[in-house]
């Protein structure tokens, strides 16, 4: 990534995470959550080294740490800003309070958690509070882990390394059940002739200027596909709609395993 990115530098914003531990026995996967201070600072160290860059412009808590105080690792990423290795701090998944904590003792630019048609309880828990700060939000997983372009269904087999194949919401009889959604969406989509997974991003960048998706693609077709929902004008009376035609679909299943559920900020 930082020989990629070398050339452009100037032209990108950087953001990388820290919060987890990798086990060395176990593949380097992560093992435990650590913002611990002088965890951070190695992360930025090695992010730094790996990125070749002299600063990161947004550097994420990955998962709340249950073991460190916020106000800790909010003040060692402040430490960091002073030094001009990172230049805003983000959250992840974290909730209401924890936000407010955090931004107590440095200021918080963004939060990244999941949220889409295929998951809306940000509106409640977290987006007032980010409104009242003044703090951008990210949506991660913007097209519901893909489920919101129409390109799943109760017959889809996910490889064994494929995330979605140990989550809840997605057994075959839960993307069974939750398909009335995508039927929402693509009825709505074929309206305003345009793809479901346009009128999933759409409806994001209509709900507040200060939202940023974030959609995940490996294909130069579908990242085509994403830009093209910037184009899309939702109108208030198009997001009312959108969304009570939603709402009355009721969702089947967890969005995460129960151990990563644990996880969770609240």
């Amino acid at each position: 990534m930082g020989e990629a990115l070398a050339p452009f530098r100037d032209n990108v914003v950087i953001a990388t995470k820290f919060g987890f531990e990798a086990d060395p026995n176990n593949g380097g996967k992560w093992s435990a959550t650590n913002s611990r201070p002088g965890h951070i600072q190695q992360v930025v160290e090695a992010s730094l080294k790996r990125l070749r860059t002299d600063t990161i412009d947004l550097l994420y808590q990955h998962r709340v740490d249950p073991n460190t105080p916020i106000e800790e690792t909010a003040g060692a990423v402040g430490d960091l800003m002073q030094a001009g290795k990172v230049k805003h701090f983000g959250l992840s998944e974290a909730g209401a309070k924890t936000i407010r904590r955090a931004h107590a003792v440095q200021p918080v630019a963004a939060l990244q958690s999941e949220y889409s048609l295929f998951w809306r309880e940000p509106e409640e828990s977290v987006m007032p509070t980010l409104e009242e700060l003044g703090i951008g939000f990210v949506p991660f997983s913007p097209l519901g882990k893909g489920f919101l372009t129409g390109k799943i269904d109760a017959s889809t087999k996910f490889d064994s390394s494929d995330f979605r194949a140990i989550v809840p919401r997605f057994s075959e009889e839960n993307r069974k059940a939750n398909q009335a959604l995508v039927e929402v969406v693509t009825k709505f989509a074929e309206q305003r002739k345009a793809t479901p997974a346009q009128i999933a991003l759409a409806w994001l960048l209509a709900k507040k200027p200060w939202i940023v998706p974030i959609p995940g693609t490996t294909k130069l077709s579908r990242l085509e596909e994403n830009l093209g929902g910037a184009a899309i004008k939702l109108t208030t009376e198009d997001v009312r709609a959108l969304e009570e035609a939603s709402s009355a679909v009721k969702l089947e299943g967890e969005r995460y395993p129960a151990a990563s559920q644990k996880l969770i900020d609240r």
